[in-house]
């Protein structure tokens, strides 16, 4: 298959490729590298089957262009990371929206021309925003703080993708999944941008005190990306997955504050735990969510879905890959 992997230089965008091109696709990515990384290609940056295209998604001849040579598009780039997130909140809405719109838009031509093409969209845990139910599942309401809180601006615009790609499958049926990603993580994967495991992996290996940020008791649910990427290619793939939402990744929930004790029993057992507040580590004006798991009772019908690491093995597999 000739395969568009959009944000393929990123954390998960990478792990996609590297499927594809191991089972023998063609596959072309569009990043702009603003948050993906060349190295996370390095290792298959000579590979024929495999081409990579450094430019942003805003140009409309450039997204017809690579959507008329896809037999299917897997949609990662957008804004990463609450760091990011919390800073530019302009540039979080504007990359999350209009390259969806410009994709959408493309596919739908595609399909008028008699090829349908199917669009995986990436989207997040963050569209279900302050929802107070302690557990999420697909038809919940999305429950966004004040506009004032730049921190919603990245749910809320996810959240416009989502209604966009609906949208195209209510009026013209265009073949879509929409993956809600719950914390995933996993080798390749950068604390730069905010992303709590391979943060407290960098500190632990370089003895620096691991930060936890609040009262550590915030829950939350891990998934390895390997996991993740076989789920996503899988729903793609299945025509009964099409036209809807699917939360994808663990429900086993875990706190900040174990999870940094874990990273601390496996890899430095000698480096302190430290707190942060929300104020220090971002701004004034930054939420959070107490508790976030999924539902993963929709996934599990449709594809017999089973995420098969445990979080011991996801730190250790970060490590590994942080130490070469």
């Amino acid at each position: 298959m000739r395969i568009l992997v959009t944000g393929g230089s990123g954390f998960i965008g990478s792990h996609l490729t590297d499927l594809f091109l191991g089972r023998g696709d063609h596959v072309t990515i569009v990043d702009d590298l603003s948050t993906g990384r060349s190295a996370n290609l390095a290792h298959v940056a000579d590979h024929p089957n495999l081409k990579v295209i450094h430019r942003d998604l805003s140009d409309p001849a450039l997204v017809a262009e690579v959507c008329s040579q896809a037999d299917a598009v897997y949609h990662l780039a957008a804004a990463v990371g609450v760091a990011l997130i919390a800073a530019h909140p302009i540039e979080t809405i504007h990359r999350n929206i209009y390259p969806t719109q410009l994709l959408l838009e493309a596919l739908r031509k595609e399909q008028s021309a008699g090829r349908n093409v199917p669009l995986f969209l990436a989207s997040t845990s963050e569209v279900y925003g302050k929802n107070p139910k302690p557990i999420w599942n697909e038809q919940d309401d999305l429950v966004f703080g004040a506009t004032t809180k730049p921190r919603w601006s990245y749910g809320a615009s996810k959240a416009i993708d989502e209604f966009l790609a609906l949208a195209c499958v209510r009026e013209c049926n265009l073949p879509v999944v929409i993956g809600r990603f719950f914390n995933v993580v996993g080798p390749r994967q950068t604390g730069a941008y905010g992303m709590v495991l391979p943060r407290f992996v960098e500190s632990a290996m370089s003895g620096n005190p691991i930060i936890v940020h609040d009262d550590g008791n915030q829950q939350r649910c891990f998934a390895h990306v390997a996991d993740v990427i076989a789920a996503v290619v899988t729903l793609t793939e299945t025509p009964a997955a099409h036209g809807r939402v699917y939360n994808i990744g663990s429900d086993s929930p875990v706190s900040i504050l174990e999870l940094a004790k874990h990273v601390q029993e496996i890899i430095n057992p000698e480096v302190k735990i430290e707190y942060q507040s929300y104020t220090a580590a971002y701004d004034a004006d930054f939420e959070d969510i107490r508790r976030r798991v999924p539902d993963l009772t929709r996934i599990r019908s449709t594809i017999d879905y089973k995420p098969m690491k445990d979080l011991s093995t996801i730190i250790k597999d970060v490590w590994k890959e942080k130490l070469r």
